[in-house]
């Protein structure tokens, strides 16, 4: 049992601390912004008029994406039905929309490189700092699992997480059943886990889960993004061991 403390909240008895990946321990940003152009570029070639809707759906103003955006915090299944509506209000049949959609994703995803985004600083120091103390730490994100597993393994974070959980099929955040699974696989109560997530998905899904707390981060000082968080810090450093 650990104890934690961030700024002037304190959680006690903590065995184990769940992770977000994208905005989270991952600098993402300029990838999913990419990816968001690429498949508005592709539906748009196909119905022209939908790009520019779509890109304001997935978040992407400019040179700047939205963190409560569909491409910052949708699952990929989600995302891809988001991109099919759109299709579908030109007159498309639904199964057809979807295809469309998924076809345009997989495209853009091909095109764009696919070695994960770097680790926002520190993340490795922190990650390594609370195994040591004992804690079981997981990951737990919107992302495909592949994509989580390729995440931990291109930046060799394999000897601090020991879970890696994305969503394939099924639900997605704040449905609590991803977190409940996660404490499972690990062994660990939901009381006795800790989130650490940089949007309102993270939080309602932890909180619904009766986790002990949930650490809202936002790199970019959005405090709305994390609304329902038990606190709120702006580095993974703020991440404080106290008791051991």
């Amino acid at each position: 049992m650990v104890t934690i403390k961030c700024r002037n909240i304190t959680f006690t008895n903590i065995q184990a601390i769940l992770f977000d990946k994208n905005g989270t321990l991952e600098d993402s940003e300029a990838y999913l912004r990419s990816l968001a152009q690429r498949t508005a570029r592709l539906v748009d070639a196909q119905f022209p008029g939908i790009g520019e809707p779509l890109l304001m759906a997935f978040g992407v103003n400019g040179n700047s994406l939205d963190p409560a955006g569909i491409m910052s915090v949708a699952s990929r299944r989600e995302t891809e039905i988001a991109t099919a509506a759109y299709i579908a209000e030109t007159g498309k049949g639904w199964f057809e929309s979807l295809k469309i959609a998924r076809q345009a994703l997989d495209e853009a995803e091909k095109y764009i490189s696919q070695t994960p985004s770097p680790l926002f600083a520190g993340s490795v120091e922190v990650l390594k700092s609370l195994s040591e103390a004992g804690l079981k730490l997981g990951i737990v994100s919107a992302a495909t699992t592949q994509e989580v597993q390729n995440f931990v393994a291109h930046h060799q974070l394999s000897d601090y997480i020991q879970l890696e959980k994305g969503v394939d099929e099924g639900p997605s955040k704040p449905d609590p059943i991803l977190f409940l699974q996660a404490c499972q696989a690990l062994g660990v109560e939901p009381r006795a886990t800790l989130m650490v997530g940089d949007s309102v998905g993270d939080m309602q899904m932890a909180k619904n889960a009766q986790a002990a707390g949930c650490i809202g981060i936002t790199w970019i000082n959005k405090l709305d993004h994390v609304q329902g968080a038990d606190v709120v810090i702006n580095r993974l450093d703020e991440i404080q061991i106290v008791e051991v």
